[in-house]
């Protein structure tokens, strides 16, 4: 079942448009990417869906029942641009967000214990956010977007300002969330953090969405045949003219179509010129698939 339906969603600023007709379907469960860049949308369609901003028209349904105000304490919203108030205590301010989002005091106190400690955070729960690193901060954000368990979690940009252990540290509190039954919506422009979490992914171009699916299937219709070659060459054995080549210390890499063959042909075929050090389908990454697409429908 979606737990989250998007149908025909349009929303203008003046003259601008930033979504187009826009359809979304997110599913119970799932990690789902919400790709484009800067200005294709993103924001606002997240800013729609947690009711900050109001649509032109268009349907929203959240499990089946249209978007309405109560549905916001089901949802935890990470903005992109944080919203914490730096002169307030970490325990006070998470505590306050807690009760915002419907927690009563003794639950919210024991949640709140548990997050800190679970992000290296108990020690520094008297400090004031202005007294904080900027990952540290983001910490207590993600913490505030979490402590009242929702079952959409929208997330902008999750990773910004994180160093790489931190980031890992997220990134794994993120899957364990999901394991808990936990559905994430995630916006980002990591490539590699979208092919570790996401099970399905749309990308946005120009207040329109211009690829929706698996993230699985759709790397799959994007394959072109091409395989890596690394080959060690027999001594004095002059090569076909497969393409480029990059000559290592005793052998050389090369990309070769297969153009029908099946790959274990292939496989016999190389084999005539030499050992063969790898032989890897090449798959195009996410990130190499948004560039093709987005320059795709600027194209058009």
């Amino acid at each position: 079942m979606q737990i989250l339906s998007i149908k025909g969603l349009n929303k203008t600023y003046g003259n601008h448009v930033a979504l187009k007709d826009f359809d979304l379907e997110v599913e119970k469960g799932m990690v789902f990417g919400l790709l484009g860049p800067n200005g294709a949308g993103k924001t606002t369609l997240i800013r729609i869906v947690n009711q900050i901003i109001d649509r032109d028209s268009g349907e929203i349904l959240i499990n089946g029942e249209p978007l309405k105000m109560n549905h916001v304490r089901n949802i935890g919203y990470l903005p992109e641009e944080r919203g914490l108030y730096k002169g307030m205590r970490i325990d006070d301010q998470l505590l306050y967000f807690a009760q915002i989002k419907g927690l009563k005091s003794t639950e919210a106190k024991a949640k709140i214990h548990i997050w800190l400690d679970r992000l290296n955070l108990l020690s520094w729960k008297n400090m004031k956010v202005e007294e904080l690193s900027k990952g540290m901060a983001q910490k207590v954000q993600f913490i505030a977007t979490v402590i009242h368990e929702p079952k959409l979690l929208i997330l902008d940009e999750p990773f910004s300002g994180f160093d790489p252990v931190n980031a890992e540290i997220i990134k794994n509190e993120i899957l364990e969330l999901k394991r808990n039954g936990t559905t994430i919506m995630l916006s980002t422009h990591r490539m590699e953090s979208v092919e570790l979490l996401c099970d399905n992914i749309a990308m946005i171009n120009r207040s329109r969405k211009i690829l929706d699916g698996p993230v699985k299937a759709i790397k799959k219709a994007a394959k072109t045949n091409r395989f890596a070659v690394g080959l060690r060459p027999l001594p004095g054995l002059v090569l076909p003219a497969w393409g480029d080549f990059s000559e290592e210390e005793d052998y050389v890499t090369f990309s070769i179509s297969l153009d029908g063959q099946r790959p274990n042909d292939c496989l016999i075929d190389l084999m005539k010129y030499g050992e063969i050090l790898h032989f890897e389908e090449s798959i195009p990454s996410i990130e190499e698939i948004f560039i093709q697409k987005i320059n795709e429908s600027h194209a058009e």
